[in-house]
């Protein structure tokens, strides 16, 4: 994907989804009153803080017991940042950001999105080497570290 195509997907969202919000909450506001309408969106926020928390803390005990046993917690790094991500749409106002934050916290759904960004390569694997791990690799040179010396140098010759 280009730069360009991702810039405008990116501005696309911070313009349409704070104006999804306004609307939705104008509308909720207009059925049930402003007063219950706060209300409901300050007790998203604070429910999804203490599922955020709880969620946050089962994350990094899984973190901890997959390094115990000498494996690399990929799926559970990526699911405390989506757990991040989550937290973050929780905390912002609105009714449509908290659904997408209470999806994040599922953990279910949670690891399927990750798996399936995964598989889309939304995501980057990463493998072996440290790097993307891509079949399409370009087999073009590469470039590997290492030392040298000449004989000569070595035994103390010219």
């Amino acid at each position: 994907m280009s730069r360009m195509f991702s810039f405008r997907i990116l501005l696309a969202l911070f313009l349409i989804v704070p104006l999804f919000e306004i609307y939705l909450l104008i509308k909720v506001g207009g059925l049930i009153g402003a007063i219950p309408t706060v209300f409901m969106v300050v007790f998203t926020a604070v429910l999804g803080a203490l599922l955020l928390r709880q969620q946050g803390f089962s994350t990094l005990a899984r973190v901890q017991a997959a390094l115990a046993r000498g494996e690399i917690p990929a799926i559970e790094m990526l699911e405390g940042a989506m757990l991040l991500f989550g937290g973050a749409l929780l905390l912002t106002p609105g009714f449509f950001t908290d659904a997408i934050g209470f999806v994040c916290l599922i953990p279910p759904l949670r690891r399927r999105i990750i798996l399936w960004a995964l598989r889309r390569g939304i995501i980057a694997s990463v493998g072996p080497g440290g790097g993307p791990d891509r079949r399409d690799r370009p087999h073009g040179p590469r470039t590997i570290e290492g030392e040298y010396w000449r004989d000569k140098d070595r035994n103390g010759r010219d």
